[in-house]
């Protein structure tokens, strides 16, 4: 089919080298400047998970970056301790076609969870990862291992470019879309990548806090 043919030039989107160290700033400086601004409302979210379902506050899980780069991704636990090993169990309830797993009513999720979920709080640890370099604010949805595994050569052009906090497909249609068309838009934004297109994003993501999509 048309729409599954390889659309990016890699070589074009990586000589691209003012944008991306312009980009590379832009995500140190707001990274920073957001961890300190937001610590309190984050020192809140850890004491309502601590609260409600004990430690760990944080979740760590491997994901896949750029060029194929597996690292450490951190976010706010929004499930249960034993969520990984319980998802064997529903994987028959996957509510989205291709290599991704969602469930709008995954009993997984805790309390605290489905609020931070839907407002997309969960994410603000990854600040943390968005200074190391391994994200940037703005880029497509880290995916997992296992899910990579089953790419085609159209959907690893995701891989072509660092993951991000939120990107198009987050700030927008979000879980409102399956698979195919999350990777449509990731590769979008890819190809008209710019500086003002990552504000607008940031902009738009920073209004779902307000004012949620779809995001579950």
């Amino acid at each position: 089919m048309a729409k599954r043919q390889i659309l990016i030039d890699h070589k074009r989107i990586e000589s691209r080298k003012v944008y991306h160290f312009t980009k590379r700033v832009f995500d140190v400086l707001m990274s920073l400047l957001g961890l300190i601004v937001l610590s309190p409302a984050m020192a809140v979210i850890a004491y309502k998970i601590k609260k409600e379902d004990g430690e760990p506050v944080f979740y760590k899980q491997v994901r896949v970056g750029k060029d194929g780069r597996h690292f450490e991704m951190y976010k706010f636990r929004s499930m249960v301790v034993n969520a990984d090993q319980i998802l064997g169990d529903l994987r028959d309830q996957n509510e989205v076609e291709g290599a991704m797993f969602k469930m709008k009513t995954d009993p997984r999720i805790t309390q605290i969870g489905h609020f931070i979920r839907k407002h997309s709080l969960d994410e603000l640890p990854q600040l943390v990862n968005v200074l190391k370099g391994d994200m940037s604010l703005v880029g497509p949805r880290p995916p997992l291992p296992s899910e990579v595994e089953q790419y085609t050569d159209y959907d690893k052009q995701r891989l072509f470019v660092a993951p991000g906090c939120t990107g198009l497909w987050q700030a927008t249609e979000r879980n409102s879309v399956g698979f195919n068309e999350m990777v449509r838009l990731d590769l979008k934004y890819i190809e008209k990548s710019s500086f003002f297109y990552d504000c607008l994003i940031i902009c738009k993501t920073v209004l779902i806090l307000f004012n949620p999509n779809d995001s579950y």
